[in-house]
């Protein structure tokens, strides 16, 4: 066999970065108990432009269903809350000075299974990019054997393993998506 038209092991990097957003946007996700990665899709309008929660503030878990932001800036404070309160995520922050608790509610059935369907949209995003890269790959093994690069049995061997790699990225995107749908139904 003759020396790789594509970079497998790029591939597979690749497809085990796009797993590993997918597992930081899981963090994300509410399960009934406090976690500080909740907060870390919202932004917040900070000196002229948008800024991470974690750029204006120090967040800890105090407590199993209690959130803690303390705010650098105390001009900073009400743009925090504001940010909290339209993110979406059924926060109601309560101000004490310069810091913020945020009470986690109880989940509901009902909000239990929308913050599924948002775990599964996550995994849906994360199985295209894989296939994307798989694309990518597979169109490198293709324009490699039309250069003449390598030849029709080189080129089948190269695109099982490049499958191989996409089918393996799928599955654990499968597995981790279903623990974590079982985490969030957990009462």
């Amino acid at each position: 066999m003759s020396d790789s038209p594509i970079d497998l092991a790029d591939l597979k990097r690749r497809m085990e970065g796009a797993i590993t957003s997918l597992k930081g946007d899981l963090a994300g996700l509410r399960t009934g108990r406090a976690s500080a990665n909740i907060l870390d899709p919202i932004t917040v309008d900070a000196y002229g432009q948008k800024m991470p929660m974690n750029q204006v503030g120090t967040i800890s878990v105090p407590e199993p269903r209690m959130l803690a932001i303390q705010i650098w800036d105390k001009g900073m404070v009400s743009a925090v809350e504001k940010a909290i309160r339209e993110s979406n995520l059924g926060l109601n922050p309560v101000t004490d000075g310069t810091n913020l608790r945020i009470p986690m509610p109880e989940m509901n059935e009902e909000r239990r299974k929308e913050v599924v369907k948002i775990a599964h949209q996550y995994a849906e995003q994360t199985r295209v990019a894989i296939r994307h890269v798989r694309r990518d790959g597979m169109d490198a093994i293709k324009k490699a054997q039309k250069d003449g690069d390598i030849g029709e049995d080189d080129a089948h061997n190269f695109s099982d393993q490049v499958q191989k790699s996409t089918d393996a990225m799928i599955s654990e995107v499968d597995t981790i998506i279903s623990a974590k749908e079982e985490e969030i139904m957990q009462v």
